[in-house]
């Protein structure tokens, strides 16, 4: 993987429970572009602990499945739901220690996406890994969301610019 770490922009002020800023008791993940790859660094602490000195399985789902979401915001820049996802469990995700969480898309079409992720700890140990469908949806369809949100969304997509799928490409 290249060393370039580029930082992703994300919306301000949302209560997300994995990447929101305004969520007290949330993980507060940050996202950065590199290679191939959008990933998140974290050290998890005992609040996000399962049995003693390792991180709960909904947790580590947790990260699996929101860095697979940034990996399609990133990549695709389009709105989405988790259709489905599978999470193997390999080794315990101990806490207080860093660890790296990454996804990569596997396949995209007009309508899904097919991603996957791992969590990755100390001499590089593969600690658990994923992968999902992800349905993508126009935003008229997403009616839970405000309206600010889906605005803010599109504002964050255009800032990232074409779809890295889609760089060089002539239409």
């Amino acid at each position: 993987m290249e060393d370039t770490k580029v930082p992703i922009d994300k919306v301000e002020g949302y209560n997300c429970f994995a990447c929101g800023t305004a969520n007290p008791i949330g993980l507060k993940l940050s996202f950065y572009h590199q290679g191939g790859y959008v990933c998140s660094d974290v050290t998890l602490d005992k609040n996000y602990e399962g049995w003693e000195n390792m991180a709960h399985g909904g947790i580590i789902s947790t990260l699996l499945d929101e860095v697979m979401s940034w990996t399609i915001i990133y990549f695709i820049r389009d709105f989405f739901v988790t259709k489905k996802m599978q999470v193997r469990y390999i080794r315990p995700v101990p806490l207080g220690r860093p660890l790296l969480v990454r996804g990569k898309i596997i396949q995209s079409d007009q309508k899904e996406v097919r991603a996957k992720a791992e969590i990755i700890g100390e001499s590089n140990k593969i600690l658990a890994r994923a992968q999902g469908d992800f349905v993508l949806v126009p935003k008229e369809r997403l009616v839970a969301l405000s309206e600010k949100l889906k605005e803010d969304m599109e504002r964050l997509f255009k800032k990232l610019g074409e779809p890295a799928s889609l760089k060089g490409k002539s239409s």
